[in-house]
């Protein structure tokens, strides 16, 4: 999924709500990114430079000492997202992470409001953070692409125990918008992100979804060095 959302996408902000707009007015403005710099060209990027601390906490899944690291950049509302996340990542998580082979984290990468919202939540979750993640990509099409979609965002996250007032408070969490953000704009311009998902392993860069039937070929080279 392309940076700039689409007219679709813009149309369905509409039903957003004055104040959640306003709120997230930053992002909005910053629907097309800041040009990537040189990092774009590149096909891998630095693992050290990858590895610096975001400004919100990186979720690592498996052992440290893997020979293999796995960052995904993910927009809440992209559909090839919620399809890794269904078809391929539960393989990724038997296959490689639990047996130590792979050390995994995603890292927020919202293509407008409405992403940046539902990446929020799952922060406000707390240590729950993942199965909120799992869960809002399971659920997608019931809150993404609907006419009111805050109100279905609100009523998904209602079945999670989150209710109304919790909803409102992390929604207006200016500072954990902005973090969100902060990590947006550097994977756009230092790591020359244009798309979702992308994936760096071991600091090589991959745009677009990984079909299954490739999953052990892409791994397998990594495993041997």
């Amino acid at each position: 999924m392309s940076l700039t959302p689409s007219g679709a996408a813009r149309r369905r902000l509409l039903g957003l709500g004055a104040a959640f707009v306003f709120a997230l007015a930053p992002l909005a403005a910053s629907a097309q990114a800041p040009k990537p710099d040189a990092a774009e060209a590149a096909a891998k990027v630095p693992l050290d430079l990858l590895m610096a601390e975001p400004p919100l906490p990186d979720v690592w899944l498996g052992d440290p000492k893997a020979p293999v690291t796995i960052i995904e950049y993910a927009s809440m509302t992209c559909g090839h997202c919620a399809r890794f996340e269904e078809e391929v990542f539960p393989i990724i998580k038997k296959k490689y992470i639990d047996t130590g082979k792979v050390r995994y984290t995603m890292r927020e990468f919202p293509l407008d409001p409405l992403a940046a919202a539902a990446s929020m939540l799952a922060r406000c979750a707390g240590d729950k953070r993942e199965a909120m993640i799992e869960f809002l990509f399971a659920q997608q099409k019931n809150w993404a692409f609907v006419d009111k979609p805050v109100e279905a965002l609100r009523e998904t996250v209602k079945q999670t125990g989150m209710g109304s007032k919790e909803f409102e408070a992390c929604l207006n969490d200016q500072a954990l918008f902005d973090k969100i953000n902060q990590i947006r704009n550097t994977a756009a311009q230092k790591f020359g992100i244009t798309a979702t998902p992308t994936f760096f392993i071991n600091g090589d860069k991959r745009s677009g979804e990984i079909p299954p039937a490739d999953l052990d070929a892409l791994i397998a080279p990594y495993l041997k060095k």
